[in-house]
């Protein structure tokens, strides 16, 4: 019997060729590195929205809400949600769904809210204007959190869009990086690899540096691990 394989998920460079817009810093053979610039939400957002979710716990620290904004030319591999990197992928962003998003935060058991997708920073025609609502009617008394692919540094770098520093300047907490296949770690809060950092975004614009979350916490063993040892030490405590 023929044993077949899943194929590679198709990736494409949305400026293929384009030069002279900044350095673009490498992300060990990812097939897309956007140079400074180069990916502008401004202009490839189609104000898509792949899922709203409600009072959930695993986005981020404490309960929150969170947004799954459309599109990602970055393609990471086994990404898990590579089913929404079209633009075009689920429903338009309403209105009416962004009045639910601030009425659904006026919950306070609600610690806030958290941008994911897809790439949070190519959809900032949507996510801008959202965070300054939020800001305008929470204050900081909702945290908001962000996924993306790009890292703090090719944020910050000369060149890039304008947009993605507006929409930085509005969050508390990036998680920033591609999601690297080859160093995937099950242990880490918050993230699929390694590579990945969780920062504290207005401390590492006051330092002009990125630092680290200082709730950080990954774990030292996997769960099961655990309870397969705290089991064996009730078994024998039985058997004396």
């Amino acid at each position: 019997m023929a044993v077949t394989t899943k194929p590679e998920p198709k990736r494409h460079d949305f400026a293929a060729g384009e030069t002279g817009r900044g350095p673009s810093i490498p992300s060990n053979g990812l097939a897309n590195d956007p140079k400074a610039g180069q990916w502008d939400g401004r202009r490839m957002s189609k104000r898509m929205i792949a899922d709203y979710k409600t009072f959930i716990v695993t986005d981020g620290e404490g309960v929150r809400n969170s947004i799954y904004v459309s599109g990602c030319p970055f393609h990471c591999v086994n990404c898990f949600n590579a089913s929404i990197w079209d633009f075009q992928a689920g429903h338009e962003y309403t209105q009416k769904l962004e009045d639910k998003i601030i009425e659904d935060l006026k919950a306070p058991w609600v610690q806030g809210i958290t941008f994911l997708g897809g790439e949070p920073f190519l959809n900032t025609p949507v996510l801008v204007p959202l965070a300054q609502r939020i800001r305008k009617e929470f204050g900081h008394t909702k945290d908001i959190w962000s996924w993306t692919g790009y890292t703090w540094e090719e944020l910050m770098r000369p060149g890039e869009t304008p947009d993605k520093l507006e929409l930085l300047h509005l969050i508390d907490i990036l998680v920033d990086g591609r999601y690297l296949k080859d160093q995937k770690d099950s242990l880490l809060q918050f993230r699929g690899s390694r590579n990945q950092r969780i920062l504290d975004v207005p401390k590492s614009l006051a330092a002009g540096e990125p630092i680290i979350w200082a709730k950080l916490h990954d774990q030292e063993r996997d769960i099961p691990s655990i309870y397969l040892k705290d089991r064996e030490a009730g078994e024998d405590q039985q058997a004396s």
